[in-house]
């Protein structure tokens, strides 16, 4: 296991924290070279905050197969589960496996329960933010409102674009970096339903919602998972 403190040492660097996420993103390898174009640093800076970031398992390196001569390249990947941070230590990952074994054993009628519990979760994520600011919805104009949501989950990776349409205004927001990712090979028949109740949840709390609706999703070979919303 990673030193705890290493970990938030690590990511306390902001051009390398940036890397990250850039990285995580763009869902692809990228190479130092690729890194220093992209951040305008140099190479072996580069190299540097790439090598800090595989050190504590954020990413991984593989060799570049060119099928030239030489000495191969390295390329840089965000790993699949990320690291957690505990104090003290905590197995919170065996418990959430019991619990969603024990959910899917339950059936349809407790999955039902589960999103209404989650819907109302993200109800309240935003309804405490705003408390906790002193904000009134009826103040906020529609910008503060977006930012307000892309804040709330900037690691996952909500990057809200707004167009008017004649039916009215459509959001489209993409989800980068899903925080379920490591049950969703065994749960995603639910795992996926359970977090969309949660996401309308926090746009309901702010926005008045026609229609949220998934148009991509990492359990059907997507990149990311996106969605559509009609406020």
């Amino acid at each position: 296991m990673v030193d705890p403190l290493k970990i938030t040492s690590t990511l306390a660097d902001e051009t390398r924290y940036s890397i990250y996420q850039h990285i995580i993103k763009n869902k692809e390898a990228f190479s130092v070279q690729e890194i220093a174009d992209v951040f305008s640093i140099h190479p072996n800076v580069a190299r540097l905050h790439l090598k800090k970031l595989t050190d504590i398992g954020v990413l991984h390196a593989e060799f570049e197969k060119t099928g030239k001569g030489g000495r191969p390249g390295r390329l840089y990947r965000a790993t699949e589960d990320g690291v957690s941070l505990s104090f003290p230590y905590r197995d919170d990952s065996q418990l959430m496996e019991w619990l969603l074994d024990i959910l899917e054993a339950c059936g349809e009628e407790a999955i039902e329960v589960g999103k209404k519990i989650c819907h109302k979760k993200g109800l309240e994520s935003i309804q405490n933010i705003l408390r906790a600011r002193r904000l009134q919805m009826v103040h906020l104009p529609l910008e503060h409102k977006v930012d307000l949501i892309t804040e709330t989950a900037a690691l996952i990776g909500y990057i809200p674009i707004i167009r008017d349409t004649p039916e009215g205004k459509i959001m489209k927001f993409t989800v980068y970096n899903c925080p379920f990712h490591n049950g969703i090979a065994k749960h995603s028949s639910f795992i996926c339903d359970l977090h969309e109740a949660y996401l309308k949840g926090q746009f309901e709390a702010l926005f008045d919602v026609t229609e949220f609706k998934q148009v991509e999703s990492m359990v059907h070979d997507c990149k990311f998972c996106s969605y559509q919303v009609s406020v």
